[in-house]
């Protein structure tokens, strides 16, 4: 069995929803962690000047809001099982 960890964001400025990033886990408990990690950690592709960012558990997975200089995007990240 294998779990993953998708990150989505807006990568363009009409803000499209991307798949940027993908990492495989063995296991649902490490697959977890490394999504809280990359909850508080993951640089998005905007905005080019963070200033704080919101962190949002719901089910399986987080919404992060990610303020800027002069504006304000958001990302996510779902911890899924292949099946």
């Amino acid at each position: 069995m294998t779990w993953w960890v998708v990150v989505e964001e807006q990568r363009t400025s009409e803000r499209n929803w991307t798949m940027s990033e993908r990492y495989s886990f063995t296991d649902q408990e490490t697959a977890e962690a490394e999504a809280l990690r990359l909850a508080r950690e993951y640089e998005p592709a905007y905005p080019w000047s963070p200033k704080s960012r919101k962190v949002l558990r719901g089910p399986g997975g987080y919404v992060v809001i990610v303020e800027g200089r002069t504006s304000t995007f958001h990302f996510r990240l779902s911890v899924l099982e292949e099946i």
